[in-house]
């Protein structure tokens, strides 16, 4: 039986809008779900918007041994950090290939995911083709430009989980976002479900699968591995 690749599409912004102050991709929302595609069997390749090194949220990476499991085990793992520091372009990407997109977060999604047509495309394209597309936290910003066939935005009348405009509070970064992903997300006709704040929270609704916070980024690769399985 064939190996099926899910294909991480990640940030290459790195810094908060027009200010000095680094992001990135925040790195628990890509180790943890790298490691449980792997561990389940799947094959991953990574993308971001430009063919580039991929910049880390300077706050989600610590000394070894201070970081979440799956992030220590990143940064020892050789093959893994040499698909970050060269990355492939998401304009090279032909979406049919992939039986999954994953969409980690970190702040850097909310400067370079919306209004990218090729990233719209890629998603568009898999869910009519009735494969899944999950994002976890700041992720969902890749969804916000991508239409269905009628032309009509993908999240509308969705289930969604996204960071929330009360966690973006708690991080203090409210003013610093082009627009809060929350409220962005309601104004194009999702149903945005929220739990307390950092709490594991993810949604499946069809092959549209969320989460709402690093936390959440465990729960929704399971939730992508079962319904992977189950085909």
């Amino acid at each position: 039986m064939k190996t099926l690749t899910i294909l991480f599409i990640l940030t290459s912004q790195a810094v908060i809008g027009d200010t000095q102050k680094p992001t990135g991709v925040w790195m628990e929302e890509l180790t943890t779900p790298y490691y449980a595609f792997i561990d389940a069997g799947f094959k991953v390749e990574i993308a971001s918007i430009k063919d580039d090194k991929i910049p880390i949220d300077p706050r989600s990476q610590k000394k070894l041994g201070e970081n979440p499991p799956s992030v220590d085990r990143f940064l020892k793992d050789d093959n893994a950090m040499k698909s970050i520091q060269a990355s492939l372009s998401i304009d090279t990407i032909e979406a049919s290939q992939y039986a999954a997109i994953f969409l980690p977060g970190g702040h850097g999604t909310m400067f370079d995911f919306p209004n990218n047509k090729k990233l719209a495309s890629i998603i568009a394209e898999t869910l009519k083709d009735n494969r899944i597309v999950a994002a976890v936290c700041h992720g969902p910003a890749g969804l916000l430009s991508a239409k269905a066939s009628d032309e009509t935005p993908i999240v509308q009348g969705k289930r969604i989980a996204a960071f929330t405009n009360d966690e973006e509070d708690a991080v203090g970064l409210t003013d610093e976002m082009p627009f809060l992903l929350e409220t962005r997300l309601r104004e194009l006709g999702a149903n945005v479900i929220t739990a307390p704040n950092f709490e594991a929270h993810a949604i499946e609704d069809g092959n549209l699968i969320t989460g709402q916070n690093p936390a959440s980024s465990d729960v929704v690769a399971k939730l992508v591995i079962k319904k992977l399985q189950n085909r």
